[in-house]
């Protein structure tokens, strides 16, 4: 039955209990009675959730001094955790929350309906007063027993900053009831931004979220301290705590789930496509004169606008090391098993890394500037590799990628990569000494060789970050070296290059990667040189591949009937380091979101030429090598299977074969001349002709069966004078596109939605932004 909105005594009953949680609310309120109120009796449901936001206005305008007032409060904020995710998900209910309610202006009715507010603003105003609510979620200043409750609009917030960091000196003292009721408060906040959830994917940048949007602008008075706060709450997190083994098995840790709720808040108000808006350039003013444009500089966004705006070096480096301990807290090895507290919420720091590094082009040159930024990348490679067998985790993969590829775009990243590796973390790769470059190149090539077939679209996203970095890497190590030719074998077997139409830019990558370490790297790369001469016969295939229509079909021949995986005999693999476990694919039942299809490379990524004095500059896109023979089809999304045969279990039979089984493509004698005639094969070639018969001179001369001292004559060789003219270092730059923008934000939701278990707030309801599907 209908209730009337003044019986208070039926309504009250809701929050006036004061011994819930969070978790009793959702067991006490089933899915199915809140859909059948929706369908039978909206009025009450209105009611009650007009009713719940009033109470959060009250308790924020009165400040909850007593307890039963607090009590209230987190019960209407609980309650609307539940409720809101059924209301977004009936497209017609989805305005409720901006309509304003009749009658229900700010004084109960006797002021013009005209000012009343929407719902949803009065909501989210209330929240954001709680917040900062001396004594309910911020310690008060004031010490005097006196009845002096401080009045909650004359405070200033930026006084009442949770954490020390960036532009805020003070450590308030920690309480874990504030912790507590801070992250319900933001848990509410996460569930109104969540209603993107509810909308089919669109590109369409226009399609901005209404609550962030209300949230982000300056009708909210504590903006600027609430995203200080979620920013440093985050970067000053230390899982390990006070450094004694085991102290998070003796008393729970408060913290966490505030820091991850602090993250997810955080990432989802950054939710903001830079590549439509004409946002802050480097130097923080915007591109276009103030005549030009009414708006203020930067986004209308306040978060995306102050994260463009952090500039002091000490903020940077307070932001920096902090994602850098979070992201290798799962890292740190101990000799005692578990006694680390070990986070979860990596996903989210990447995705916030990535933020950081979008918006605020002043912190991403600070990080290439030091060699900090290894604390970054070695994490990002731990988590490639532990992630490559497993399904569930294909996003992690992607955004791992991408942050690497918009580093690599920088000259600075290349450089760091000299530093010697002696981190020793735990990962199943050959046991190798040398660089950190050697090991991106050795988990990337066990990413592409034993990571499960979804990867294959992400294969010229790793090769074009080697691409970038190779003129800077001074010496690669030998199983380095051998990795990268064992890719250039694989990828230039025939059945390979003629089974898609895009499978020959995986070897004008690899040439490239060679050209440029011959070119701008020579002396110190004695052993990838020894390995291109052992591997000749490769490059001699590739410059005599055949082009004719019957060489052709045998080669799909041959791939049908024994279609060779490739393989991992003749890549010495080795040992791995101990202490290592391999990555294994996702437990059955392993519930994953399924993702946009990412751009492809061309679309990812705009040419750039380094210059002699180190500077660089766009190219204009011309119709460059990759792009001459029609650019590759978009990467199917998550969801779709791929062929057909990619459902059964032998994942290993066509890893590398063509995506686009379907057969509408085939190859022909045209187009196989159309690319072969641009490899870059005359540096190699030239390389090949002077040094392999001094070589094979020298096994003659001495008897010679010993690597090393071929290796020391190649050390003390030199090819100057008689290389062609070393060719401009082309860096292929990440660039801002609505495509990315849209991918980051359904992979921000899914690992928002499967994050969120306890309690559960969007399982079983009716999302459409993604799939849910079960591995």
């Amino acid at each position: 039955q209908p209730v009337e909105a003044t019986d208070n005594a039926f309504w009250d009953q809701f929050w006036a209990d004061t011994a819930t949680s969070v978790q009793d609310v959702f067991a006490l309120v089933p899915a199915a009675e809140i859909r059948a109120v929706r369908e039978e009796s909206p009025s009450n449901l209105a009611t009650l959730c007009y009713k719940a936001v009033e109470k959060l206005v009250q308790g924020a305008e009165s400040g909850c001094h007593t307890e039963k007032e607090r009590q209230i409060v987190l019960n209407c904020c609980r309650l609307l955790t539940r409720i809101l995710p059924y209301i977004f998900e009936d497209p017609d209910w989805r305005g409720f929350f901006w309509s304003t309610v009749p009658g229900a202006g700010r004084g109960g009715g006797d002021e013009d309906d005209e000012n009343a507010r929407p719902l949803a603003e009065s909501l989210l105003l209330a929240v954001t007063d709680l917040l900062f609510c001396p004594d309910f979620t911020v310690q008060s200043h004031r010490r005097s027993t006196v009845d002096t409750a401080e009045d909650i609009h004359s405070i200033d917030s930026c006084e009442y900053i949770w954490e020390a960091g960036v532009g805020f000196a003070h450590s308030p003292q920690p309480n874990y009831i504030h912790d507590l009721n801070r992250t319900e408060l933001l848990k509410l906040l996460l569930t109104c931004f969540s209603e993107a959830m509810y909308l089919p994917p669109s590109s369409d940048s226009s399609n901005t979220n209404p609550w962030v949007q209300f949230f982000c602008s300056t009708e909210n008075r504590h903006a600027l301290p609430l995203f200080t706060s979620l920013l440093n709450v985050v970067c000053a997190y230390d899982p390990v705590g006070y450094g004694i083994p085991y102290n998070h098995l003796l008393f729970s840790d408060y913290r966490e789930p505030l820091v991850e709720e602090a993250a997810q808040v955080l990432i989802v108000t950054l939710d903001y496509d830079s590549s439509t808006s004409s946002g802050p350039t480097v130097d923080g003013t915007t591109t276009g004169t103030a005549m030009d444009d009414v708006d203020p500089p930067g986004p209308d966004n306040l978060f995306v606008n102050y994260l463009s705006r952090i500039h002091r070096e000490e903020d940077f480096q307070f932001i920096l090391k902090g994602v850098a301990r979070l992201l290798s807290n799962p890292l740190v090895q101990t000799y005692l098993p578990n006694s680390a507290k070990k986070i979860q919420f990596h996903q989210e720091l990447l995705v916030l890394f990535w933020k950081l590094c979008d918006f605020n082009k002043k912190f991403l040159f600070f990080v290439l500037k030091s060699s900090d930024v290894l604390d970054i990348l070695v994490p990002i490679l731990y988590f490639l590799n532990d992630a490559r067998a497993d399904q569930s985790r294909v996003g992690l993969m992607h955004i791992g990628v991408f942050i690497l590829l918009l580093l690599s775009g920088e000259r600075n990243f290349g450089v760091r990569l000299n530093k010697p590796y002696s981190v020793r973390v735990p990962m199943d790769i050959p046991v190798f000494t040398g660089t950190h470059a050697d090991l991106l190149i050795i988990v990337f090539h066990k990413i592409i060789t034993s990571g499960h077939q979804r990867l294959q679209p992400l294969f010229d996203c790793l090769l074009t970050i080697v691409v970038n970095v190779s003129p800077y890497l001074k010496s690669l190590s030998m199983v380095a070296a051998n990795k990268l030719l064992h890719l250039l074998e694989a990828f230039s077997t025939t059945w390979f290059l003629f089974s898609a139409v895009q499978n020959h830019h995986l070897v004008f990558f690899l040439l490239e990667v060679f050209n440029n370490i011959i070119q701008y790297q020579f002396d110190g790369n004695s052993n990838l040189v020894y390995a291109v001469i052992r591997k000749r016969n490769v490059f001699h295939q590739l410059a005599n591949l055949p082009t004719d229509s019957q060489s052709i079909q045998k080669a799909l021949q041959r791939k049908k009937k024994t279609p060779e995986p490739i393989s991992r005999t003749n890549s010495q693999d080795g040992v791995s380091m101990e202490g290592s476990r391999p990555a294994a694919p996702a437990e059955p039942g392993t519930l994953k979101t399924s993702l946009v299809a990412t751009p492809g490379i061309d679309k990812l990524t705009e040419k750039s030429q380094v210059s002699e004095d180190g500077t660089m500059r766009s190219l204009e896109p011309e119709a460059s090598q990759l792009s001459s023979e029609g650019n590759p089809p978009a990467a199917l999304s998550d969801g779709e299977p791929w062929s057909g045969e990619a459902s059964h279990s032998r994942r290993d039979r066509r890893r590398l074969s063509s995506a686009s089984s379907s057969g509408q493509w085939t190859p022909t004698p045209d187009w196989v001349m159309s690319w072969k005639s641009k490899l870059p094969l005359q540096t190699i070639m030239r390389l090949l002709q002077v040094l392999v018969p001094q070589v094979e001179k020298i096994c003659i001369d001495k008897g010679l069966t010993d690597e090393s001292e071929i290796l020391k004559f190649l050390q003390h060789g030199t090819l100057v004078g008689l290389l062609p003219v070393p060719h401009p270092i082309l860096i292929r730059k990440y660039q801002a596109n609505s495509g990315t923008a849209m991918w980051f934000r359904t992979y921000m939701w899914g690992v928002i939605y499967l994050r969120n278990v306890d309690p559960p707030i969007w399982y079983d309801t009716d999302v459409k932004l993604f799939e849910i599907q079960r591995v």
